[in-house]
């Protein structure tokens, strides 16, 4: 029985931040840092190594969603991809990459999520990976 094929799109978020790439990249793979997608989940099992599996659990809207994924690549302080599977990708694996470019005393976070579902609920990543990226900003903006 052929199954039909899930129409998927690329979401892109981009944000300049008052940080080094390599304090970003250590942020982004620490779940104990604020700012990191890890930080604040019910539960989090982080093990970030090239094929290292990553499990959280966050609770959003009145329910818990639970997000499960691999680490890809790692190039301290360029890179990180790493798989993305939630109930929100239709249990789809998608592809999360950011990479981090110096700007002067900043770094150019550029982070894209490939094969998402092209739906409500899959380019809702958009908004959540934006909401994520701003956490990361303010939190060198201020000063914490």
């Amino acid at each position: 029985m052929n199954m039909p094929r899930l129409k998927t799109t690329e979401l892109t978020v981009t944000r300049t931040i008052a940080a080094t790439p390599a304090v970003l990249f250590d942020l982004w793979l620490d779940p104990n840092s604020r700012g990191s997608p890890w930080f604040g989940a019910t539960r989090a099992i982080v093990h970030p190594v090239v094929d290292g599996l990553f499990y959280h659990l966050v609770h959003f809207e009145g329910r818990d969603w639970a997000h499960y994924g691999r680490f890809t690549d790692l190039d301290r302080p360029r890179r990180i991809e790493h798989t993305w599977m939630s109930e929100a990708t239709r249990g789809a694996e998608s592809l999360v990459t950011l990479t981090f470019v110096p700007a002067g005393a900043h770094t150019l976070v550029s982070l894209r999520h490939s094969n998402v579902p092209d739906d409500a609920m899959g380019r809702r990543h958009e908004e959540g990976w934006g909401f994520m990226l701003d956490a990361i900003s303010d939190r060198f903006t201020r000063g914490a």
